[in-house]
C-alpha cells in the first residue's frame, strides 16, 4: 500500500517542474499554459534509512522500497467547476488521488507567464480552493437528488438530506469538509468523493527572489492545519546531480537538511496516517505502508490476501531492538522477539515475520 498524490496549482506554478524533481524524468515543462493535459504518472521509491540498514544487516539479495505514486494535474483556472478551461478533467483526476499536493508559485520569474497576469500566492491558492468547493456543492446537490429518488424510507431519506444540507452550509461558507462529515450519505453512496476532503499539503514553490514576508504572510493567513513545504526546484535539481559526497557538502553548505522529496513524503504519510513495517531476511528486505490503525492481520493482507487468511501470528521486533541486537537469532535471545496475535497494532518501524496456513 503506498498513496496517490495529486499535484494541482494554477498553470505554470512548477507542478511539471517539481514532478519531474521528484521522478527524475524529463517531461515537457514549457512556458505555457495547459502544457499538461493528460495527467503525468509515476511511482518513485520511498527513501529509508532504516531498509538500507536492515538490507546490509542481512545481506539481503533484494531490497524494495515502499512506493508513492506523484500525479501531475492540468493547471486550474478560475471557472474550471464550470468547465473552463480543463477544469472537468482536471476536476476528475483530482478525485482519484488520495491526497492534494497545492503547488503555489512564490518564485519570481518576469519570463515565466502567469495565467493572471501577475502571480499572487495567496489569491492563487484561494482560486483553485473556490473551485473544488463549487464542484463540491454541484456533487452534493445532485446527491441530493439521488437520496429523494432513492428506495428508503422517509426517516433514512430526512437523516441523509440533514447530513448533506449541513454539508452544503458549510461548503458556502466557503469552508472545506472534514474527513468525518457526511459518514451516512458517502455509507449510502459509496462512489462519492468529495474534493474538499482530502487531505492537503503545500508545497511552496520558492527561488532567491521570492519574498520571506510575503512566505510568512501566506503561512499566518491560510488555515493553519495545512503544512507548508517550501521547495527550491533549482537548488534541489543541482543537488540530484551530485555524488554522495558532494550532496552531503552542498546540504551542509546551504543549511539543506533534508530532501523535497523527502518532505513531501513525510508530509503525504502524516496525511494519510501511514505507518511502515518491514520485512527482512537473506532473500529480501522490504519496506511496506500501512494505515495506522491496521492489526496485524491486516498488515500481512497487503503482503499476500492468502497470508491474511490463513494468519496463525505475528512474531515482531521493533527495528531499533532488532538493530541493536544485530539479527533475528540474536533477537530471540534478547527476549526482544516477541510473538503478537491478530488483533496487535503493528507499530511504526516493526520488522515482522508472519506465521500462516492455507
Amino acid at each position: 500500500m503506498g498513496f496517490k498524490c495529486g499535484l494541482v496549482g494554477m498553470p505554470n506554478v512548477g507542478k511539471s517542474s517539481i514532478f519531474n524533481l521528484l521522478t527524475s524524468q524529463k517531461i515537457d515543462a514549457k512556458n505555457f499554459p495547459f502544457c499538461t493535459i493528460d495527467p503525468n504518472v509515476a511511482t518513485v521509491e520511498v527513501p529509508d534509512e532504516r531498509l538500507d540498514k536492515l538490507s546490509d544487516l542481512n545481506s539481503s539479495k533484494r531490497k524494495i522500497n515502499a512506493v508513492i505514486e506523484f500525479v501531475d494535474i492540468a493547471g486550474l483556472i478560475k471557472g474550471a467547476s464550470k468547465g473552463e478551461g480543463l477544469g472537468n478533467d482536471f476536476l476528475t483526476h483530482i478525485r482519484n488521488t488520495d491526497a492534494i499536493a497545492h503547488v503555489v508559485r512564490f518564485f519570481i520569474d518576469e519570463d515565466i507567464i502567469h495565467v493572471n497576469g501577475k502571480p499572487n500566492p495567496e489569491s492563487d491558492f484561494n482560486d483553485i480552493n473556490t473551485e473544488l468547493i463549487l464542484s463540491d456543492i454541484t456533487t452534493l446537490e445532485s446527491v441530493m437528488n439521488r437520496i429523494t429518488k432513492g428506495k428508503m424510507s422517509e426517516k433514512e431519506k430526512l437523516t441523509l438530506k440533514e447530513e448533506a444540507t449541513q454539508a452544503l452550509d458549510k461548503l458556502n461558507a466557503n469552508t472545506f469538509l472534514e474527513k468525518n462529515d457526511l459518514e451516512k450519505v458517502q455509507e449510502t453512496f459509496p462512489d462519492i468523493k468529495l474534493l474538499t476532503q482530502k487531505p492537503m499539503f503545500v508545497i511552496a514553490n520558492i527561488n532567491e527572489d521570492t519574498s520571506k514576508d510575503e512566505l510568512d504572510k501566506f503561512k499566518n493567513n491560510i488555515t493553519k492545519n495545512i503544512k507548508v513545504v517550501e521547495v527550491n526546484v533549482k537548488v534541489e535539481t543541482d543537488l540530484n546531480e551530485l555524488t554522495s559526497e558532494e550532496k552531503k557538502e552542498f546540504m551542509e553548505e546551504f543549511g539543506i537538511d533534508e530532501s523535497a522529496l523527502s518532505k513531501i513524503i513525510k508530509s503525504g504519510y502524516s496525511l494519510l496516517d501511514l505507518k511502515t513495517f518491514f520485512t527482512s531476511g537473506e532473500k529480501e528486505s522490504r519496506a511496506w505502508a500501512a494505515k495506522k490503525y491496521f492489526n496485524a492481520q491486516e498488515c500481512s493482507g497487503i503482503i499476500h490476501t492468502d497470508i491474511q487468511k490463513g494468519f496463525i501470528r505475528a512474531e515482531t521486533v521493533s527495528y531499533n531492538d532488532y538493530i541493536e541486537s544485530g539479527s533475528e537469532q540474536a533477537s530471540k535471545a534478547n527476549g526482544v522477539w516477541r510473538q503478537e496475535g491478530r488483533d496487535y497494532i503493528v507499530q511504526e518501524g516493526d520488522v515482522i515475520y508472519f506465521r500462516f496456513n492455507i
